[in-house]
């Protein structure tokens, strides 16, 4: 299963890649490059919180390096850290034996996305429309890697994300992002948490959500074609 799926991620992603370069959508006065940071607030779905994702909010904070196809497409590297919390003291129904379980963690993952901007994302070249601003989507393949109580797992992931980007200027943009990421794993919250309702986990059931919602800023570098239309 773990096999088909990232082999079906990796087929996606490389042919959407290659798509938008058949397709010619690099711009002669547009960047190739783009690097950034971001910050905000973490969430946490799995066995101690089955319903809030931000019932205990923690800190999340990112890092990244996105290549851009042109105006519509780039692929982005990013790596984010993410504070993590729950209790099942919060939950209405009863765990066996009145048991009670809370967990603090820490959360760090390591993707690859593919970004899909709806609108032609930039500014200057009327001729091309390109917007200011513009929402987008995002899918990708990753590793988690997971500490909690002095226990440790990596896992690979799926990250997921929905956000809006504005440019602020030429070179720089700023982008609300919510994300949401499917831990193929069970570990996030600690191995005490692994079997709290007697159901064992397996890979896709019974597994572990990271969720953010963060504010980032980057910076575009390396144009394409910076002497296309010099004029002697």
């Amino acid at each position: 299963m773990l096999k088909r799926l990232l082999l079906l991620l990796i087929i996606t992603l490389t042919t959407a890649g290659a798509w938008a370069a058949k397709n010619n959508f690099d711009d002669d006065d547009s960047y190739r490059y783009d690097i950034g940071g971001g910050i905000g607030m973490s969430g946490y779905l799995g066995d101690a919180n089955n319903a809030n994702m931000f019932k205990h909010p923690g800190l999340s904070a990112n890092v990244s390096f996105r290549y851009m196809f042109g105006i519509r497409w780039a692929v982005r590297t990013m790596l984010q850290y993410s504070s993590l919390s729950g209790d099942t003291a919060d939950w209405e129904n009863v765990l066996p034996d009145n048991q009670s379980f809370s967990f603090k963690s820490t959360d760090i993952d390591l993707g690859l996305r593919i970004e899909y901007n709806f609108f032609n994302y930039g500014i200057g070249s009327p001729y091309k429309k390109l917007k200011r601003w513009t929402p987008y989507l995002a899918l990708g393949v990753g590793g988690n890697f997971a500490s909690c109580e002095g226990n440790s797992a990596f896992a690979p992931s799926l990250p997921m994300a929905f956000g809006f980007k504005y440019r602020l200027g030429e070179r720089l943009n700023m982008a609300l992002e919510f994300s949401m990421t499917k831990v193929f794993g069970d570990n996030v919250d600690g191995k005490n948490l692994s079997d709290i309702n007697g159901i064992k986990s397996a890979f896709a059931k019974n597994t572990d959500w990271v969720s953010a919602i963060t504010l980032s800023v980057s910076f575009e570098f390396s144009k394409r074609c910076p002497t296309c239309h010099y004029v002697d």
